[in-house]
């Protein structure tokens, strides 16, 4: 582990003293150990809803096939994934919500060791086509009772949660008509965050809840700094990149970082894309609006797209508000037919998947360590934050986490 690397991911890092005792409380003296890291504590994350078809057992021959390859691959790269919970497919009809089948995924999902996350609860777009059935005073009811449903039907399975998703454009949303957008003309922009947000809170006090949006000018810094003063409990920034446009570079999205991370909350890059194809053309200002035949992706560009993904991943990773990244599109195809992938439609690997699986499991990966424990039983190790087991003579002798809040904790481990 280089210099240049442990001074520019110093926040990431993290020492401990642990302590070793044999069955009778005696310290385990002079003996040689090995600690290897088994998770990250940084959330790597990834859209995930082909998981739901899969894990209930829903796909057959080719397709399953391809699917359980490319989750092969995706579980080498992420520990964490956002689950679908767009109104309109979730709930297509009233009083049937979608719950069982997203449960068998989340629980899937988590026996793979990934963290969850619900996305969203609140949108103008994909919402519940019947509200617009309902008064604005029946939709909020209707959107709270979601809300409070939803949250506390997975407590414990997802914790956290896209509250409200794009709210800066919410109001003046003018593609279609939609009860949400109805809603927050009606009530006003601070006024359904908070109360969408008590409505999470209450359901699930543990949860971490995000306000999430594309939207990086003033407009979102303003909305939020009036949320905040009005005590909503949000707890994380969501801030979406998609840049089917072209890559930001980092001096965008350094200026973007600094100036969301004066509210001293942690900041989620909650959905990246970059294209390895042709760029959409910067004259198109809502990216839903460009469709086309067909857009491959070329050799060209997945050169392109695995040279700047990199610098966006080390970017966002050496700074220290951001507690995660969440790829959105792991296979191409996904949203508007892109080829943002880190795989092709095939299942084969880009150089992008190459590069970020280079990052995240060797770069940014604590190498298996061997040390020696002195006559206390004691050695002190250091490495990127996250799980770790202790073996002795071969043996699983226990495990311990790094974590920013145990820095200085001294962790005592008793060995049968």
């Amino acid at each position: 582990m280089g210099n240049s690397i442990k001074g520019r991911y110093e926040h990431r890092m993290g020492k401990r003293t642990i302590i070793l005792l044999k069955a009778d409380r005696t310290p385990l003296a002079c003996t040689e150990v090995t600690v290897k890291q088994t998770k990250h504590h940084f959330l790597f994350g990834c859209a995930g809803f082909d998981s739901i078809p899969l894990a209930n057992n829903e796909l057959d021959g080719e397709k399953k096939e391809l699917t359980e390859e490319v989750f092969n691959k995706f579980f080498k790269l992420f520990n964490s994934v956002t689950l679908p919970f767009y109104w309109a497919r979730f709930e297509p009809f009233q009083g049937k919500p979608d719950t069982q089948r997203v449960r068998k995924a989340a629980e899937w999902l988590i026996s793979k060791g990934c963290r969850l996350k619900g996305h969203p609860l609140c949108w103008h777009t994909l919402t519940a086509p019947w509200l617009l059935d309902l008064t604005n005073t029946e939709i909020l009811q209707m959107q709270l009772n979601r809300i409070r449903r939803d949250v506390a039907d997975f407590a414990g399975l997802i914790d956290m949660w896209d509250v409200i998703n794009e709210v800066v454009i919410m109001p003046i949303f003018d593609k279609y008509d939609n009860g949400i957008t109805r809603l927050c003309k009606d009530l006003g922009r601070i006024r359904l965050v908070r109360e969408v947000f008590h409505a999470a809170k209450k359901a699930n006090p543990n949860a971490v809840l995000l306000i999430n949006d594309f939207e990086t000018s003033e407009s979102y810094d303003i909305l939020i700094e009036g949320c905040l003063e009005a005590g909503i409990p949000i707890d994380v920034i969501g801030i979406q990149s998609h840049m089917h446009q072209g890559y930001w570079g980092v001096e965008k999205t350094l200026e973007i970082l600094e100036r969301f991370s004066r509210f001293k909350l942690p900041i989620h890059f909650t959905e990246n894309t970059i294209v390895s194809g042709h760029l959409m053309p910067p004259e198109i200002v809502d990216l839903n609006d460009y469709v086309v035949d067909s857009w491959p992706t070329t050799p060209e560009g997945e050169e392109r797209q695995a040279r700047e993904l990199t610098l966006h991943y080390k970017t966002l990773f050496a700074h220290p508000s951001v507690e995660s990244i969440t790829y959105w599109n792991f296979v191409d195809g996904g949203w508007l037919g892109a080829p943002a992938g880190l795989l092709r439609k095939d299942g084969s690997v880009k150089p992008s998947y190459e590069e970020i699986y280079k990052l995240i499991n060797d770069e940014w990966w604590t190498a298996d360590k061997t040390y020696v424990t002195d006559e206390t039983g004691a050695f002190i190790m250091s490495g990127f934050l996250g799980n770790y087991e202790i073996y002795v003579k071969g043996s699983l002798a226990g495990s311990f986490e790094l974590s920013s809040n145990s820095r200085n904790e001294k962790v005592i481990l008793k060995i049968e």
